[in-house]
């Protein structure tokens, strides 16, 4: 389904604090942050010339953050760049003077980081990032996962020396968990998801999702026509809808939100005209994008700056799980978790429809980038849908 964005609000301005957030001098900011990182390395950006034949574009373009920073998905650069700005500047306030990330492993700085605790709420990756950003500086990490997370990214989450917190319920109840414990304990949530008076904290999560962006207009040859960006709570589709209208303006490319079907809060948020938390049904396959609230910083951007919105069933995402292990020629093999392809599944669905085509203006011309937001997060599940181990088709690339 693809709903066309007609809201009121639709190509207004960004908000002045979000045009600040996300421009230009913000990412140089984060990529200063980030080449500091000895585990730092540019992800690749692949052009999937075979696809776009196939279906009947110009280009495709596919950022791959599977490998990105040793977590396996895009949230390595939101979580821990969060967790980092935040102990510099508790750091900054104690010792009354300015800290920079040069100052991280000073003893005092140190000091200060140990008794610094920070907790959210996941569905998998975020969580790990803020566990990863917490061990860095020597902080403590508190992460509350819900019941649908699987055994294997807890492990993961577990293994960065995190606390977890396990809560019945969905990803919208281990959120107010979080906010509950985090108030009573004195803990700092770090929290990809925003809601009234709470705001600057997610607004650094989506900043540190810009140093990719800076990466992709790098590397990419020519300005994309199109954006399929996949969405959960919206932090992600939000900073690239609003990084994209201060590069480029008036000519920035059309974005479109693409979310599972089963958990579609920014797609309903759009139809009905305003922000909506949809019911909890049947689990999505796309655990990673099972949200039903949408981030209200997000929403805030999404609702000027998101040209359409769109939704993918269970078989979309496998199919393009399988489609790019098995590429056709002389595209790579690439290694996409369930909800790390959802993008490009909305671009296969959009383009395969002739209406969808009309609606979005997929033509011949166009040139279209997606992002691969994560690798096989769960192998197990990974091999259940694709039938090869992720190490096999990482092997075949």
């Amino acid at each position: 389904m693809i709903t066309l964005n007609t809201l009121p609000g639709y190509n207004a301005a960004l908000d002045p604090a979000d045009s600040t957030t996300l421009g230009m001098e913000a990412a140089r900011e984060v990529q200063r942050f980030l080449s500091c990182r000895p585990d730092h390395r540019q992800t690749p950006l692949h052009r999937l010339d075979g696809l776009a034949g196939e279906l009947g574009v110009a280009a495709i373009f596919l950022k791959d953050e599977g490998l990105r920073l040793g977590l396996g998905s895009f949230k390595a650069l939101g979580g821990s760049y969060a967790v980092i700005r935040l102990v510099l500047e508790e750091a900054g306030r104690r010792l009354s003077h300015p800290q920079d990330i040069a100052d991280l492993n000073s003893s005092q700085v140190r000091e200060i980081a140990r008794q610094m605790t920070f907790g959210c709420a996941t569905d998998g990756n975020h969580g790990k990032s803020v566990a990863m950003g917490a061990r860095m500086v020597g902080a403590r990490a508190a992460i509350f996962v819900h019941a649908g997370v699987s055994d294997e990214r807890v492990a993961a989450i577990a293994a960065c020396g995190a606390e977890i917190i396990r809560v019945e319920g969905t990803y919208d109840d281990s959120v107010a968990e979080a906010a509950r414990v985090c108030e009573q304990n004195g803990w700092s949530v770090v929290s990809d998801t925003s809601w009234p008076g709470y705001e600057r904290i997610p607004s650094l999560v989506m900043q540190g999702y810009t140093a990719m962006l800076g990466e992709v207009l790098e590397a990419l040859p020519q300005r994309p026509t199109h954006v399929f960006v996949q969405a959960g709570v919206g932090g992600l589709a939000a900073a690239l809808a609003g990084h994209f209208a201060v590069v480029f303006g008036a000519d920035r490319p059309k974005l479109i939100v693409v979310e599972p079907a089963r958990a579609a809060c920014i797609h309903e948020s759009a139809r009905t005209g305003r922000l909506v938390k949809t019911p909890h049904g049947e689990p999505t396959m796309m655990a990673m994008l099972e949200c039903y609230e949408p981030s209200l910083v997000a929403w805030r951007i999404l609702s000027r700056k998101a040209d359409a919105f769109m939704t993918v069933d269970e078989d979309d995402a496998a199919a393009t799980m399988l489609r790019l292990a098995r590429p056709v020629a002389p595209d790579p093999a690439i290694v996409a978790g369930e909800s790390g392809c959802a993008g490009l599944a909305g671009l296969i669905r959009a383009a395969s429809d002739p209406e969808g085509r009309k609606m979005l203006g997929l033509d011949e011309n166009a040139r279209v980038l997606a992002i691969n937001t994560e690798t096989a997060t769960d192998k197990g599940r990974y091999e259940a849908i694709v039938g090869m181990a992720p190490e096999d088709v990482a092997g075949i690339a």
